[in-house]
Parts: C-alpha cells; structure tokens; sequence
C-alpha cells in the first residue's frame, strides 16, 4: 500500500500561549518537503469490455471508488491543483494529492463527481469550451464519448470543482503557429470565464505536448499554472507532472506509482509554487 504520511502532532509556528512572552511578528509560511504529486484521469464510466477503452482513458466507478478509499486509508486527501499548489507554497501540502480530470467527460458530473463528494476530496476539471456538447471527436479509434455541455460545466464549478481550460478543440499546442496558439489559450479561457463566472487559473497541455514556446504563451494568455505529463527539465508550475491512473491501478500498482514518482518525475521547484499574483 502507499506508505502513509505522518502528521506533525503540533504546529512550531503556533505561539505557546499567553504566557509565552510579547507577541512577535509571524514567521513566513514553511515551504514543503514533501513532493507534489498529481493523478491524471480522464474518463469515468463503467466498462462492457477492455476493447471499449482503446486509448486506456476510462476508469469504472468501482475502481474510483477503491481508489480513492485507498487514499484515505493512507492519510491522503485529493484536492485540485490550485488547492495543492496554495497549500505547497505555505508550507502544508503534506497529506494532499492533486485529482485532474481531462477533457471534460460528461460522465464526471454523474460518476466521478459523487464519489468525490463521498471521499471527501474536490478536482480540477479541465474543459474544452470549444466543444461543449459534442464528443471526444480527437479519439479517431472511438469509442465516442459525450463531453459536458455549458450547463453541465457550470454545475460542476458550483459544486466546487475547479475548472480548467484544456484548449478550445483538443489540439496539440506545439502543432499551431503564434496566432492559432493565442486563440487556442486566451479564447478557451474567456468561455470558461463566461460559464462560471470565474476566470480559469490552470491549463492542461493536450496530450501533454509541452516546450519553451508553450510554457511563454500559457504565461501570456494570464493563467497562474498548468498540467503536462512528464515535462522533464521544463518541469515547473507552468508545466506540471502528473501521474496516468487507469482501470488496472489497484493497490500494488499505485504503491509502486507512489515509491515511482520521485524517481521518474522531476520535483516541482518549491519557489516556483510562491504566487506573485493570481491571475485577472
């Protein structure tokens, strides 16, 4: 199983008491140690047969269910990556784990979404407003799968997950020029504001395809992070790792996912989690 984590039994940044002496000036937050760790899922359905999920996005609820039951146990709490990355900057992001959803599945709001509530965790949820409504058209081997339509988005944000955009049409950022690209960011980010009221904080990378060029137009366009997969040397918050977590993720895989992470995953750089200012 993933090894719990310990919890300090009292918080040294904490005064003693009335008779500790004259009140001083707080201490700046303590930065974690402890690594950043984000799930990547997609798509939670239930499962006729393995050949229904030829790309291995979809995870059954049953799965979820244990899964995220398996957290707990292990003193771990899912939370959205903009939760996550506050708690790391002030230094108390020890027993969280970020919970990202790609691309906006309809079956969130009616699988995922309780099982949330159940376990006590939130989500980002990261949506293509190009194609609200429609289908995961990007899966040329199928099988189709609706996506959240703009009432379904609204509902999940008022249930207090944190929607993120993940472009307009699921397209691979590196494979648009400059002007594409800004589209891609800047209007996905003003129909998100437009459906919720709030303008995004996170992008998701589609396909996780991610370089120096990316990284300085997400920045641009006035987001605060963003989600990859394995950005390697690039690694930081604009560019995220995350963990794949599919319907094979038992116990024995996610612990070895666990005692795997720090090898194959770059850390985040804790400074890098410091927020200069949210975004507009």
């Amino acid at each position: 199983m993933i090894p719990p984590l310990s919890f300090p039994a009292r918080d040294p940044d904490r005064a003693a008491g009335p008779g500790a002496g004259p009140a001083a000036v707080p201490p700046a937050p303590r930065r974690s140690t402890a690594p950043l760790r984000v799930l990547m899922y997609h798509s939670v359905a239930p499962l006729a047969s393995p050949g229904d999920d030829p790309y291995l996005v979809t995870v059954t609820p049953a799965r979820l269910d244990r899964q995220l039951g398996l957290l707990r146990r292990c003193g771990l709490r899912g939370v959205s990556v903009g939760e996550l990355l506050a708690a790391h900057a002030a230094g108390r992001s020890a027993g969280l784990v970020g919970l990202s959803f790609d691309d906006g599945y309809a079956d969130f709001a009616e699988h995922a979404l309780p099982l949330l509530r159940r376990h006590g965790c939130t989500a980002s949820l990261y949506v293509l407003p190009g194609l609200l409504g429609a289908d995961n058209v990007w899966d040329v081997r199928g099988p189709r799968k609706p996506l959240l339509d703009a009432e379904g988005v609204r509902a999940c944000a008022g249930a207090g997950v944190e929607i993120g955009s993940h472009g307009l049409f699921h397209r691979a950022l590196p494979d648009l020029d400059e002007e594409e690209m800004a589209r891609e960011l800047r209007e996905s980010r003003e129909r998100v504001r437009a459906i919720t009221g709030v303008a995004p904080a996170g992008f998701c990378y589609p396909y996780g395809a991610v370089g120096p060029r990316e990284i300085a137009a997400v920045r641009a366009a006035g987001y605060h992070h963003a989600c990859a997969i394995d950005p390697g040397p690039l690694t930081g918050r604009y560019a995220l790792p995350r963990v794949h977590v599919g319907e094979r993720d038992g116990a024995p895989r996610l612990a070895l996912k666990a005692l795997l992470h720090p090898i194959r995953r770059r850390p985040v750089p804790r400074a890098e989690t410091v927020d200069a200012g949210r975004p507009a």
